[in-house]
């Protein structure tokens, strides 16, 4: 596979992953000895980043929309990640608030289709 689909696949950043990995072919072999025995690089880079969009969106627990609207485009270190945090700009409690409704409403929408799937199923006995 290429590259970028196996960065993606390990939750890291391709452009801080090293150069042979960046340009050379990952077979999914390779990609399970990664995932299960990850070489140092692999394990510093998932400690301290840069990450990419969706992994800084679930440590600062937004979308990766709400990242967009905070104006953050790049990719972020751990470091900075917590700095966000601790500032607690008014983007990110704004996009946290609207992650949790955006979550409770999926909850909500699943316990409905549940409860209509019994109703079908007791109507169908």
């Amino acid at each position: 596979m290429k590259p970028a689909t196996a960065a993606k696949k390990l939750g890291v950043y391709l452009e801080a992953t090293p150069a042979e990995f960046q340009e050379g072919v990952v077979s999914r072999t390779e990609l399970g000895a990664l995932q299960s025995d990850p070489p140092q690089w692999l394990q510093d880079l998932r400690r301290n980043g840069p990450h990419p969009r969706p992994v800084v969106a679930a440590k600062l627990g937004v979308s990766i929309a709400g990242l967009a609207r905070g104006g953050v485009t790049e990719a972020l270190t751990t470091e900075q990640i917590e700095a966000l945090k601790t500032e607690g700009p008014e983007w990110l409690e704004k996009e946290r608030a609207t992650q949790a409704d955006v979550r409770k409403e999926t909850v909500r929408i699943k316990e409905k289709n549940a409860e209509r799937a019994a109703k079908a199923e007791q109507k169908d006995a």
